[in-house]
């Protein structure tokens, strides 16, 4: 198994998480190409918040993969990643490109509701308290709750999120 990401710290991380068992490699064009060509399954799971999902696997690094293969494209709900992905349904969730076949199905959580809702309720409960419990102060005290901060007062004040969209951020 590969894992490609462009965070130094976090290969070195999932190095010794993983105990040597997986190859960690810089992403950049050349190993994500050489990667994708030898691989039997490929995951793409990019995320610019706020923004578009660069398109990392282009059509012509498909071609070249093994009959067969497979390509899950986690980062349709921000575009892909893959420059042949487009949104699929849980109902009708492949279709080929080449000889490989492509798996594009927006908000994947939604395959399994209840437990999708409780970890995601989890992970943001504190965020809602706090929001809850001391509004717009919140934002000054907790330096990760301020970067979530997309819309004040009707103004777009995230960057990518204003690009996104074709306005200019307002600070």
């Amino acid at each position: 198994m590969k894992i490609l990401d462009v965070d130094l710290a976090r290969l070195a991380y999932l190095e010794t998480r993983f105990d040597g068992r997986v190859t960690t490699l810089r992403s950049s064009p050349q190993t994500v190409a050489a990667s994708v060509r030898d691989a039997d399954l490929v995951i793409g799971s990019v995320l610019i918040p706020g923004a578009s999902a660069p398109k990392l696997v282009t059509d012509e690094m498909v071609a070249a993969m093994s009959p067969g293969s497979v390509l899950v494209d986690i980062a349709i709900d921000q575009g892909g990643c893959f420059e042949g992905s487009h949104p699929t349904t849980h109902d009708d969730p492949t279709f080929a490109v080449h000889n490989s076949i492509y798996y594009c199905v927006a908000n994947m959580p939604g395959a399994v509701p209840r437990t999708s809702t409780i970890a995601l309720t989890n992970a943001t409960m504190s965020y809602v308290v706090a929001l809850a419990g001391k509004g717009k102060l919140a934002l000054v005290q907790d330096e990760a709750l301020a970067k979530g901060l997309n819309v004040d007062a009707g103004r777009v004040v995230n960057g990518a999120v204003a690009a996104a969209h074709g306005l200019a951020p307002v600070s």
